[in-house]
């Protein structure tokens, strides 16, 4: 989209100091997720995700072997199927989500995780609407990554950038570095106009709502709910070798932020 110079100008600075005031809020915390517990999830908060026919969910399970609470962590696992002979999945993978219980709109979301590498390993921490259908209700991932890889995939799908293919203007997804071997901090905030992605508190992607006669290009004005799951296998990371498995994610925390008005507003 070319706009005049002098109409770029304005609204280049009308934006800026939009996010100036932005940032000089304080967050407030609102949600908090620790993992403290020492027998089970919290069942008003999290349910265990059930296998699906997507790539991703087909080999959920809800056996006990592929959760745990461990040292103040939600521990997701993808482990061989060498425990359920009525199963014939050769995998089993565990995930949880949020999905008709807690839900998260404007505000600051972060996940800090610790991630195991093995091949065919692909841990998601991700997002989808509390109503509507894919892709037109949104996707926000806040962090996948696959494999042994030292990065991070951060991407947004939408209707726009799905089905239109509208997937570089603006661009909806990026990848960053990460401490491959320890925890990080994965973010999203989520404003009327815009998504904002961090790691380890870095800016590494922001997604604007843009002007256009095209459907669906911001659909995040609406709840959503948190998923996080320990998947295995599928086009994009390849093949499972069992050597490598079990693999694990670790979840330290999530939390969940408003911002605070500044005083005397």
């Amino acid at each position: 989209m070319h706009f005049y110079c002098l109409l770029f100008t304005c609204l280049l600075f009308s934006v800026s100091c939009s996010e100036a005031i932005l940032e000089e809020k304080e967050w407030e915390l609102v949600w908090e997720e620790s993992f403290d517990q020492t027998s089970q999830l919290d069942t008003t908060r999290w349910s265990k995700i059930p296998r699906g026919k997507s790539e991703w969910t087909k080999y959920m399970s809800d056996f006990d072997s592929c959760y745990a609470l461990r040292d103040g962590n939600l521990v997701l696992r993808g482990i061989a199927n060498t425990y359920l002979p009525n199963d014939s999945v050769p995998y089993l993978t565990g995930g949880v989500y949020t999905k008709g219980k807690v839900g998260f709109s404007y505000g600051r979301l972060e996940i800090r995780a610790k991630l195991q590498g093995a091949r065919g390993a692909w841990p998601a921490i991700w997002m989808l609407p509390q109503e509507g259908t894919w892709p037109h209700g949104g996707e926000i991932d806040i962090m996948e990554r696959i494999n042994d890889e030292d990065v991070a995939y951060q991407t947004v799908h939408s209707h726009y950038t799905y089905n239109l293919k509208m997937s570089s203007s603006p661009n909806n997804g990026t990848y960053s570095p990460i401490n491959k071997d320890d925890y990080n901090v994965y973010a999203v905030e989520i404003y009327p106009d815009r998504l904002v992605f961090f790691i380890n508190n870095k800016a590494t992607l922001t997604y604007p709502r843009i002007m256009t006669d095209l459907e669906g290009q911001y659909p995040f004005d609406k709840p959503f709910y948190l998923m996080m799951d320990m998947q295995l296998g599928g086009p994009w990371p390849g093949s499972v070798f069992p050597e490598d498995i079990p693999v694990e994610m670790e979840i330290d925390w999530v939390r969940y932020y408003h911002q605070k008005e500044p005083s005397g507003i």
